[in-house]
């Protein structure tokens, strides 16, 4: 049965040039699903050009009501949401964000089957699509970037007056670094994308041991997971499975990393009631040493004590004064600087946009076409065409139901 697409406008501020498919990836969408359509909204800040579409065979138009399925990046404006349509986009509201609630409330009203980016999973749970990889890239570039800025170093332009990830690189070739240990955590894929900007630039990587016991006349990192940076609080042998489910028995471990670290890079996943890396009173210790955060994962009052608001693109380093517990100018004496902008791969639109279709391709149109064999868009479905929640997502129920 044929299915028609829709690549709508992104509609939130500040503007969002990212796209689920470039215009060709929409022909290899076509060419492999013959029954796929695909048209295009009207779009003036998009990375790809309304005529980059046209040329590639795309309609472009300013009413998509025909579509099927939408595809988008950012949250949709109430007043834009199509009813008794299927639409996929970052909703933000899986975590009972209050800022989204009406936005829930008024896909159910409208009979949207709303499937959001990051339930998109596997049948282990694990997320299939997602930006992740290049928010790890922009933001440990932006380390590098304030730390230039702050020392005097040197001059790194901004991500988004860049075109690609090439030209990215090709910037940090032209810089040394001065001698810093940094600490690297996490494993998935925001930690991948931070390890490539520390491999290129040649940074040695050092096991754990050898990171907390050595002094080093060069660069070097050290990447932990969270089996290193956490310990049972009665001594015994930390269970990763144990900790995901209750982490009530641990506490944090991470002191004896920051007590040698200048720079820490965070591209962990923090979950509800696991324990703070470190905590503003951590941070007024005297044998805290670290002094640049590049915040990637960006928990605002959360497990890095010194992350107390979200930065911009526009303005992306802060500082923290541990002292005081307030913010302050980025190279203040004595601060620790912060770099925590919460949309990182938006400085990196084309590169960002090729690397999700490829994954939106590859993980979601099939089952479209395949009868939702593996369970995809299932298991992604958070309401269903007569304005209910699913039974995956049914514990939103309160959340929705609060009076406005």
């Amino acid at each position: 049965m044929p299915i028609t697409f829709a690549i709508i406008k992104e509609r939130k501020n500040p503007p969002d040039r990212r796209v689920v498919f470039s215009p060709e990836k929409c022909q290899e969408v076509i060419k492999k699903f013959p029954d796929a359509k695909i048209i295009v909204e009207a779009s003036d800040v998009r990375i790809f050009p309304d005529d980059a579409y046209r040329e590639a065979g795309f309609e472009v138009t300013d009413d998509v009501s025909e579509a099927d399925v939408m595809l988008g990046v950012k949250e949709v404006p109430i007043d834009a949401l199509i009813p008794n349509k299927k639409y996929f986009f970052f909703s933000h509201t899986i975590k009972k964000q209050p800022y989204n609630r009406r936005l829930l409330k008024a896909m159910l009203n409208k009979n949207i089957e709303m499937f959001d980016h990051e339930t998109i999973v596997n049948a282990d749970k694990h997320r299939l699509i997602g930006f992740g990889y290049y928010a790890g890239l922009v933001g440990a570039y932006n380390g590098y970037r304030g730390l230039g800025l702050r020392d005097k170093l040197f001059a790194l332009p901004k991500v988004e007056n860049l075109p690609d990830l090439e030209a990215v690189k090709a910037e940090l070739d032209k810089i040394s670094l001065p001698n810093l240990k940094i600490i690297l955590s996490g494993t998935g894929k925001v930690a991948r994308g931070a390890k490539e900007i520390l491999d290129h630039l040649e940074i040695r990587e050092v096991t754990d041991a050898e990171y907390l016991s050595k002094v080093y006349n060069e660069p070097v990192y050290c990447l932990i997971d969270v089996s290193e940076y956490n310990k049972r609080k009665d001594g015994g042998a930390f269970n990763k499975q144990e900790f995901y489910e209750d982490p009530k028995d641990y506490e944090s471990d991470f002191m004896k990393y920051a007590k040698v670290s200048d720079m820490f890079i965070t591209g962990h996943f923090y979950g509800n009631d696991a324990p703070y890396l470190f905590t503003k009173e951590d941070a007024k210790r005297p044998d805290f040493k670290i002094n640049f955060v590049a915040d990637i994962s960006c928990d605002v009052d959360g497990p890095v004590a010194c992350t107390i608001r979200a930065s911009t693109i526009a303005d992306p380093f802060y500082g923290y004064n541990p002292k005081t517990e307030t913010e302050t100018a980025f190279d203040a004496p004595g601060a620790i600087t912060v770099m925590a902008v919460d949309n990182l791969p938006c400085e990196l639109p084309k590169d960002a946009s090729e690397g999700f279709g490829d994954m939106f391709l590859e993980n979601v149109i099939p089952a479209f076409f395949n009868g939702d064999s593996d369970g995809i868009l299932q298991r992604a479905r958070i309401t269903t065409e007569d304005g209910k929640l699913t039974p995956r997502f049914a514990y939103l129920k309160d959340y929705v139901e609060i009076a406005d």
